[in-house]
């Protein structure tokens, strides 16, 4: 396999926010100078040579070198274009360049980017646009271990043809060390780009190899390697700066003599001008990264019982009642031992465990599946994930393995259809718990030995007698194969040992223990691995990751040393599949992209600790949505960038708290994100609508506990398949007359556009006067000095509010035509034989508000082009249909606490996305005229000029009930056309005409908002 790679807008911002910060800077092909060749050359030597004798330190000495052109912009104008980056991102501005007093380094710059979003590739692609812009060249990246080492080398290697062909050209590496110091050599020579990787152990230690950086050496020619370095002015990239803030390692970059420094990371603990932010809130919000899924295991200290049970979960059938999957302690002719069962209503554990005298009185009372709770009759009660009585570090292991293999299985069983890999990875402290040696060699380790146990255990339970691609998939794995450890590797004894870690480090100092996850990435993606489950040391948790990591299980106590964030941060990156191609499509991101933590803590405890993380890595955004954040604020616009005045931040301000959406604290309020999920929010002024997304996405800016990512609980996600409603011919009779695929086309007259704008500016177009209000005041009685220096020496007696009818004089030259061609996409002559057309006094109130006039005529032309173009659309049947196979592909899983149970749907269950939608599916179900309903999946929709159109029901009535056997029905809250976006209206105005033009005179079409208009229409 071979990863792909393509130009990510989010990525490239980062790129230009770098690139941009130096606009004005000449660019020059590097600066020639002479490199100092030391005391003792080395002898020539051919390319050819040295090819023969293996001789590649040998090399032909050189005079010639390249640095980095030196900065020919002032500080003024560093500044100014740092402080233009920042503003068009709405960042803090800062006030002066800051500067590290500790690395001398006068130019400092600041990236964050949330674990998963791919950092290491903005960096690298930094160095091509540098390069492309400036000529700079001489680029080192500096990082605190060698984990994260390896993982950046690996990252050059496999983006160097992506580079080559954006940029043309390809990049020399090459890892800094102190034996193979040739590297240097042409890292000064060579003309092209050219960059080192460094550890900061590599100059910051105090062994013997890591200080040959600072001193004379006999074979590099009695130079200092330092000097050669510094002599480039190399740009210096910081991997993880957090980690790097020791008063040694900072001092140690002055010797380098960096032109700039640039630093990334998710988390900056001290900042300095921060140009970029992609922070874990965006990149959650964006789809850039995995959604998390937690399971956690609860521990229950039951007073007067020593009762060990473990509740796994409640399995559901279509066909059975409910049941149980319980972990209890048995006795057999060998012993107790604890062993699964599933346990049914009226199940006696006294007589199941063989009589053991801590089970008396446990009998089954209920099994709640919608709330995945199990009862007895003792009062005793379990929720999915609890356990109970004597439940030692052993069992707990024993617990998180399983529920790590189930949760494989669960996400594998979805995902190999689609071709995409599932790797499970489990953290661990010592090498010895799953790998051991004796006289005869190897042998497995207790972790080992229980997760071939509990992974043949469900294999059991998953293979079925059908022939299917992933039957035979499983067939052909065994477990022994499917599971591998990679550890530090003993050069003496050849085997596995624990890494060495530092008292002050989290990461390994070998790097033997990344050869198999970093050099064979590619290898561990393809099908024809066999290892899909990963044992590894927890030092190895940052530094490297693996796209198609989806379960992650750590076997260890918790501590405090290591947050939540970096626990999951080995997942957080989308998959790819068999292809190489990363599976990023909006529309089903998160339904893939789903990351389950297997957790050693309840949920709660665990969501709770990952969420204050989270919470204290957004502590740079702003908290308060008032006038003063939004003033000056910038709205990026396909027209170009917008400034909030005043009076529009007065405006947004007004707007958040005349519909609650913050609260007496200016705080954004639960009710605005609640709104915004089910696209209700209310109406912005007429003045702020033509800038909607604009203005929304900076009240998202703002910080509030709703907003926070969504971390879903695993053990409410279970399966959900097709049940037999499916199957019913009323359904697939419905199912036939509806997969159809159409193309669309549309056709009409310029002058039909024309006439209808025309009149509906002559009709709408109500521009608001611009007013000015008069305030009247007298000073006060005895007011003091300071008073009058602060402005309160007088009161306000009366005031009034005036209307200013007259024509507008400004130093504002506004290109009317320009301004409404850009934001109606029409031509300049169409627009302008739109405003020659129009009612000369309507006109003419262009002159009394030109930026209203501007912005309401352009939103009532965009109306009158959408439906213009809705009215003239034909659709034309293609031979393509459906597959019925869509009803199977997306969304199998979901989160039950939002599940409706129902009879007559094609799923057990339905997800509802609103409180509209879930009392019509109640109704719906229990109705005596439906026969069967399904809710569409997202992949069966109609083409429109305006984006694809997704239906919400379909449904199939009983035949001779009523008069329109077969309905597809979209659910509105509201059925007033005023109050649905015109998009929507658009869409469903298209579909209309599909359904019309392509299905049969039995299946009828409409927009409802209950059951009650659904059955007005049928009958």
């Amino acid at each position: 396999m071979k990863l792909k790679f393509k130009q990510q807008p989010y990525q490239t911002h980062a790129v230009e926010a770098v690139a941009d910060c130096f606009a004005g800077q000449p660019k020059a092909s590097g600066v020639s100078y002479r490199i100092d060749p030391g005391a003792n050359p080395v002898q020539p030597v051919t390319p050819q040579q040295a090819d023969l004798y293996g001789m590649p330190g040998a090399v032909e000495p050189t005079e010639a070198g390249f640095k980095n052109a030196e900065l020919a912009l002032s500080p003024a104008q560093l500044l100014e274009n740092i402080q233009a980056v920042q503003r068009r991102q709405n960042l803090p501005i800062s006030p002066a360049l800051a500067k590290d007093n500790k690395t001398g380094c006068p130019i400092n710059l600041d990236i964050e980017m949330e674990t998963g979003t791919g950092k290491t590739y903005c960096y690298i692609k930094s160095m091509f646009e540098l390069n492309k812009r400036y000529g700079w060249s001489k680029f080192i990246v500096v990082v605190p271990s060698i984990a994260i080492r390896e993982g950046v080398y690996k990252s050059l290697q496999i983006t160097a043809e992506h580079f080559l062909e954006s940029y043309g050209k390809k990049a020399r590496f090459f890892v800094y060390n102190s034996k193979q110091l040739h590297n240097l050599e042409s890292f000064s020579s060579d003309a092209g780009i050219n960059v080192m990787v460094i550890n900061t152990q590599a100059f910051n230690a105090t062994g013997k190899d890591n200080r040959r950086i600072y001193e004379e050496l006999d074979d590099f020619q009695s130079r200092r390697p330092i000097d050669v370095i510094k002599a480039n002015r190399p740009i210096l990239f910081l991997d993880e700066p957090q980690k790097m803030e020791g008063a040694k390692t900072l001092a140690s970059f002055s010797e380098f003599n960096p032109l700039m420094i640039v630093r990334y990371s998710a988390t900056h603990k001290t900042e300095y001008n921060k140009i970029h932010r992609l922070d874990a809130l965006d990149a959650y919000n964006q789809k850039l990264v995995k959604k998390i899924n937690v399971r956690g295991i609860t521990i229950k200290n039951l007073t007067g019982t020593n009762a060990y049970l473990f509740l796994q979960d409640i399995e559901v059938s279509t066909n059975k009642p409910p049941m149980a999957r319980v972990e209890l302690e048995v006795k057999q002719n060998n012993g107790i031992k604890r062993v699964p069962r599933k346990l049914g209503r009226n199940d006696n554990l006294y007589d199941l465990s063989g009589g053991l005298d801590q089970y008396k009185g446990y009998v089954v009372a209920d099994i709640d599946a919608r709330i995945d709770t199990l009862s007895f009759t003792n009062g005793v009660e379990l929720v999915a994930g609890d356990a109970v009585g004597h439940v030692d570090e052993a069992a707990m292991r024993r617990i998180q393995i399983r529920e790590a293999v189930k949760a494989h299985f669960q996400k594998e069983m979805m995902l190999f259809s689609r071709g995409i890999k599932v790797l499970s990875l489990f953290f661990i402290d010592e090498v010895a718990k799953y790998r051991q040696y004796d006289e005869a060699g190897e042998v497995q380790g207790e972790y080992a030995k229980i997760f071939e146990e509990e992974y043949n255990a469900y294999l059991n339970e998953v293979m079925t007698l059908e022939d299917t691609p992933y039957n035979r998939y499983l067939k052909g794995i065994q477990a022994h194969q499917t599971h591998n450890g990679y550890f530090s590797i003993d050069k003496k004894s050849k085997r596995l040992v624990d890494p060495k870690v530092s008292k002050r480090a989290t990461e390994t100092d070998d790097a033997d223990a990344y050869d198999l996850i970093l050099k064979d990435k590619e290898r561990l993606l393809s099908f024809a691995e066999p290892v899909r489950f990963i044992f590894s040391h927890s030092a190895l948790r940052e530094g490297w990751d693996n796209p198609n990591v989806f379960v992650i299980c750590a076997l260890k106590n918790s501590d405090n040393t290591v947050s939540r964030r970096q626990e999951v941060g080995r997942g957080m990156r989308l998959s790819v599949n068999q292809l190489g191609e990363r599976m990023d499509n909006p529309a089903t991101v998160h339904e893939i992209n789903e990351l389950t933590v297997v957790a050693s803590e309840s949920y709660k405890e665990f969501v709770s600790a990952l969420q204050k993380d989270i919470s204290e890595s957004l502590s740079a955004r702003p908290r308060v949505a008032d006038e003063k954040y939004f003033t000056g604020k910038v709205l990026q616009t396909s027209g170009g960038d917008i400034e909030v005045t005043p009076q529009l931040a007065k405006q947004i301000y007004k707007y958040l708290l005349k519909n609650d959406y913050t609260d007496d604290n200016d705080q954004i309020t639960q009710d605005y994100h609640e709104a915004k999920r089910e696209e209700q929010l209310a109406e912005l002024p007429a003045d702020l609508q033509p800038y909607a997304e604009q203005v929304f996405q900076l009240i998202d800016s703002v910080f509030s506990a709703a907003q926070m990512p969504e971390i879903g609980n695993d053990r409410n996600a279970k399966l959900n398949p097709l049940n037999s409603n499916f199957e019913k011919k009323e359904f697939q009779a419905l199912w036939n007359k509806i997969n159809r695929k159409a193309a669309y086309t549309v056709h009409f007259e310029t002058d039909e556009l024309l006439g209808k704008c025309v009149a509906a500016l002559d009709a709408e177009l109500k521009v608001k006067p611009m007013q000015y209000i008069i305030e009247r005041g007298t000073q006060l009685d005895n007011a003091s000095f300071d008073d009058m220096k602060s402005g309160t020496a007088f009161k306000v007696t009366e005031s009034s509010t005036e209307k200013y009818t007259h024509s507008v004089h400004s130093a504002v030259k506004y290109d009317l035509i320009g301004n409404l061609a850009e934001l109606t996409q029409l031509t300049r002559s169409t627009i302008a034989a739109i405003l020659k057309r129009m009612n000369v006094a309507v006109f003419s109130q262009y002159k009394t508000n030109p930026e209203d006039f501007i912005a309401k005529a352009g939103t009532l032309i965009n109306e009158q082009k959408a439906t213009v173009i809705v009215e003239h659309i034909a659709y034309d049947p293609v031979d393509d249909t459906h597959s019925s196979d869509i009803f199977t592909a997306e969304k199998p899983r979901d989160d039950f606490s939002k599940a409706f149970e129902a009879k007559q749907h094609v799923y057990d269950y339905v997800f509802t996305d609103s409180n509209v939608e879930r009392k019509f599916v109640e109704e719906l179900d229990a109705s005596t005229e439906v026969a069967v309903y399904a809710k569409l999946p997202k992949s069966f929709f109609i083409p429109t000029p305006v984006g694809n159109y997704n239906p919400d029901w379909a449904i199939a009535f009983q035949e001779g009930k009523v008069k329109h056997v077969y309905f597809i029905a979209e659910t509105k809250g509201s059925m007033s056309s005023l109050e649905l976006r015109d998009i929507e209206k658009s869409k469903i105005a298209c579909a209309r005409k599909f359904f019309a033009n392509i299905t049969s005179d039995q299946v009828k079409y409409q927009v409802v908002d209950g059951y009650g208009a659904l059955m007005d229409l049928v009958k």
